[in-house]
C-alpha cells in the first residue's frame, strides 16, 4: 500500500508538471506540494543518485550551491538540484520528482540540494547527505530562524550521524553543529581589513558557550566572523583542514593551504599554536612546534572581491577536496566557473557601470555586508535600495526591527553621493538612513521601483548600484532597463560638482 502510494504521488505530481506548463505557471514546488500530500515519506522511499551532496547555512548557500552544480556538470556529472525551486521538504520533493522517471528512479549520478536550516528537521528522516557543507550561522529574519544558536540547536538534532560536515571554521556557531559528526573545517589566515573588536551591530557571539565568560578574538573579519577563544576554559576557534591564505584581490585569487588536521571535531584539550592561539591537538605544544602537515597547496581564483564571495570559493574548494577531487582539476574547474548573474550583474553604458547586486531583505548581516562592500570600493556610487519583502506582503507584514540590527552607518560615506529608496518600504529605510546620519541631501525617496531611475543624478564616471533582495529578481531587472534608458534619455553625465535633475 506504501509504494501504491509513492507512485501515484509521483504520477499525479508529473502531471502537474505538464498543467503548470500548459497554463503559463511557474509553481517552483507545486508538484512537490501535490506528492508530499498523497506519499508523506515521498523522499524516503525515492530511489535517489548514489550521491547526495547538501548545502546549508544562512547566508551564500545558494552561490555555493550554484558554483558545485556548475563545476560538477563541467567535469561531466549528470546533476540533480533545486536551484529551480525552493529549499524546503516540498521543493527537494519536486526536484526528485523532475529527475525521476516513471519508475521513481532518478537519472542522475549526484544530487546537489541547498538545504533551508529549519527544514533540515524534516528533511534528514527522508533523506541523509552524505555530505553536509555550513557556511555560515549568523542572525537572520527574526519572524522565522529567531537566532542563529537556535538553529544550530536544530541542525544538532536533526543529523544524520553518517553525514560527514565541512565547516566554517571562523564561525563558532556553524562549526560547533553537531560534534559527534566527521567533519573537515576551512577557514582564513589574518586578513588586511581584519579588527579585533566587534564594528558592527551585530555580534552573535560574545560568550563563551562552555563556561560563560567573554570570548576574546585573535581577529575578526566581520561581526563573530574570525578566531576566538576563552581565557577562561579554552574553548576555541578549531585548527583548519583546509586555510585560505595571501588573499591578492588585484591577481584575482588565492593560497589554498589543505593540511591533515584531525577532522574530529572539538577537542576538550586547547593547545598553543604559534600565534597563541588555542588550537586543537592532545599535548600542550611550544610555538617552535610544527603545524599540521601539509597535504597539498595552490593558488585558487577568486570570483569577486567581497568577503563573502571569497569565503564561498574556498567553501567549494575544500568541498571538492572532501569528495575526491584533485587540487589540479579543482583549479581547472574554478576557471570556468562564474557567480549566477541573479546574484550579481554589472554593465556598461556609456561611461556608466550598472551593478545589480542581491541584498537580502530581512537579513541584517547579508545587508550589512553588502553595504560595506559597496561603500569601500573606490570611486563614487549612486544606489537604488528597493529589498521590499515582497513576497511577505500577501502573508504578513515583515518585522522591521532588522533594519536596527543592519550597518546602514556603512553607507554613511562621502562617495555615496545619493540613495534612491523606493517600493513598500521605502519610508522605512529613508528612516533608518537619517538614524544612520546620513543628510537629506543624499536620499531620494521615490514611490514604485520602476520610476526609481528617474532620482539617479547621473555624476559623471560613477556607478549605480541596485540592490534588491530575494523575491524582487525580475522587477530590478526590469529597473535596469530603466536606467539604461535613463543614461540614454539624459546624454552627457554631469561633471564633477555639477547638479543634477
Amino acid at each position: 500500500m506504501k509504494r501504491l502510494k509513492f507512485y501515484i504521488a509521483l504520477w499525479t505530481a508529473k502531471l502537474s508538471i505538464v498543467a503548470l506548463k500548459l497554463t503559463g505557471h511557474r509553481g517552483t514546488d507545486f508538484p512537490g506540494r501535490v506528492a508530499v500530500k498523497i506519499c508523506p515519506d515521498f523522499l524516503h522511499q525515492a530511489k535517489v543518485p548514489g550521491r547526495i551532496l547538501g548545502v546549508t547555512g544562512t547566508n551564500g548557500k545558494t552561490t555555493v550551491c550554484n558554483l558545485l552544480i556548475s563545476m560538477l556538470t563541467a567535469d561531466g556529472k549528470k546533476i540533480l538540484d533545486n536551484n529551480q525551486g525552493s529549499n524546503t521538504i516540498t521543493g527537494l520533493t519536486t526536484a526528485f520528482i523532475r529527475d525521476m522517471g516513471l519508475s521513481g528512479r532518478c537519472r542522475s549520478d549526484v544530487a546537489v540540494l541547498e538545504i533551508d536550516e529549519r527544514s533540515s528537521r524534516v528533511v534528514f528522516p527522508m533523506m541523509q547527505p552524505d555530505f553536509l557543507l555550513i557556511n555560515n550561522l549568523t542572525r537572520d529574519s527574526i519572524m522565522r530562524n529567531g537566532h542563529p544558536e537556535y538553529i544550530s540547536r536544530v541542525l544538532t538534532r536533526a543529523m544524520p550521524a553518517k553525514t560527514k560536515l565541512i565547516l566554517n571554521g571562523d564561525d563558532l556557531i556553524a562549526s560547533n553543529v553537531a560534534p559527534g559528526n566527521p567533519r573537515a573545517y576551512y577557514g582564513f589566515e589574518e586578513m588586511e581589513g581584519d579588527v579585533q573588536e566587534c564594528i558592527n551591530l551585530v555580534n552573535d557571539l560574545q560568550i563563551c558557550p562552555r563556561c560563560h565568560s567573554i570570548l576574546q578574538y585573535t581577529h575578526r573579519r566581520y561581526h563573530h566572523i574570525g578566531r576566538a577563544f576563552c581565557p577562561e576554559c579554552g574553548f576555541h576557534s578549531p585548527r583548519l583542514d583546509y586555510t585560505g591564505q595571501d588573499v591578492n584581490t588585484a591577481a584575482m585569487d588565492f593560497e589554498v593551504v589543505r593540511r591533515q588536521c584531525t577532522g574530529s571535531g572539538q577537542n576538550d584539550e586547547p593547545v598553543l599554536t604559534r600565534s597563541g592561539m588555542p588550537g586543537l591537538g592532545d599535548e600542550p605544544q611550544s610555538p617552535e612546534t610544527p603545524e599540521a602537515p601539509v597535504v597539498w597547496s595552490r593558488r585558487m581564483r577568486i570570483l569577486n572581491e567581497s568577503v563573502f564571495n571569497i569565503y564561498n570559493v574556498l567553501a567549494v574548494v575544500a568541498y571538492l577536496s572532501e569528495i575526491g577531487y584533485a587540487p589540479e582539476r579543482i583549479g581547472e574547474l574554478l576557471e570556468k566557473a562564474e557567480i549566477v548573474q541573479s546574484r550579481f550583474n554589472v554593465e556598461e553604458v556609456k561611461g556608466y557601470r550598472i551593478i545589480r547586486q542581491m541584498s537580502k531583505d530581512r537579513n541584517a548581516l547579508g545587508s550589512s555586508r553588502a553595504f560595506d562592500y559597496v561603500s569601500g570600493l573606490p570611486g563614487d556610487k549612486e544606489l537604488i535600495m528597493m529589498m521590499n519583502n515582497l513576497s511577505d506582503a500577501a502573508v504578513w507584514s515583515e518585522n522591521t526591527c532588522w533594519l536596527y540590527d543592519c550597518d546602514f552607518e556603512f553607507l554613511n560615506k562621502d562617495n555615496i553621493r545619493n540613495i534612491v529608496v523606493t517600493g513598500p518600504r521605502a519610508k522605512d529605510y529613508y528612516l533608518r538612513l537619517k538614524f544612520a546620519g546620513i543628510d537629506d541631501e543624499r536620499i531620494s525617496f521615490v514611490h514604485d521601483e520602476i520610476d526609481s531611475p528617474g532620482a539617479l543624478r547621473l555624476y559623471e564616471g560613477e556607478d549605480i548600484y541596485i540592490l534588491y533582495g530575494t523575491d524582487s529578481i525580475d522587477l530590478a531587472d526590469k529597473v535596469a532597463v530603466k536606467v539604461r534608458e535613463e543614461i540614454q534619455k539624459r546624454g552627457k553625465a554631469v561633471p564633477e560638482g555639477g547638479e543634477g535633475r
